[in-house]
């Protein structure tokens, strides 16, 4: 078992270092994007207007609604993605959600099923995902080992990086935990890079 841990994180890794992403389908101009979560996606410490999906809608030229629900934990926003997909139609899901299972202690190996489940939930309805680590509270700022598990599993796209290096600077945070609108603009301009690496745009 731990052998094969080892050999996943070692694939994981050497994809990594060469710079390659799973690739998606290229977005037309009416498709919606997805950007689903807690407070990161919904842009507190910013305006509306401020806030990542907002960002980057104007970025990527596309109509990227945000659903984020401050305080919510993956286990409702698990119960909550297939009323915001039956209403919206996404071509493409943003999901960024964890942080709050973090902070509220809840259990890494929880968080990670609901994740799991919820990319599950978009693929059997033709929705790509695009996965965004959030970071665990702490010195490093990093995310669980759990997001490149499943970004793997899945051949997702993934932005690990973003959200923890702008909690890294206080200069591009409103509080300990949300970014303010510089911060939210290096995510959403993050995310626009992904996914032109990845064929989406």
């Amino acid at each position: 078992m731990q052998i094969a841990r080892l050999a996943l994180l070692a694939c994981i890794l050497a994809l990594a270092a060469c710079g390659k992403s799973p690739q998606l389908e290229r977005l037309s101009q009416d498709d919606v994007v997805l950007a689903f979560g807690d407070s990161l996606t919904y842009g507190t410490g910013a305006s509306e207007q401020e806030s990542y999906p907002a960002q980057l809608a104007q970025l990527i030229e596309r109509r990227v609604v945000g659903s984020g629900l401050p305080g919510e934990v993956s286990a409702h926003a698990l119960e909550r993605l297939p009323g915001a997909l039956d209403e919206y139609s996404p071509r493409l899901l943003l999901l960024c959600i964890g942080g709050n299972d973090f902070l509220q202690r809840l259990g890494k190996q929880q968080a990670a099923a609901n994740v799991r489940a919820m990319v599950r939930l978009a693929r059997a309805r033709h929705v790509e995902v695009v996965l965004i680590g959030t970071p665990e509270p702490g010195f490093t700022l990093t995310p669980p080992d759990f997001y490149a598990k499943i970004a793997h599993e899945f051949a997702l796209p993934y932005q690990g990086d973003a959200i923890g290096e702008v909690l890294r600077h206080a200069d591009l945070k409103s509080d300990p935990v949300h970014p303010n609108a510089r911060g939210y603009h290096l995510i959403a301009e993050r995310v626009a890079a992904l996914l032109k690496k990845s064929g989406a745009l």
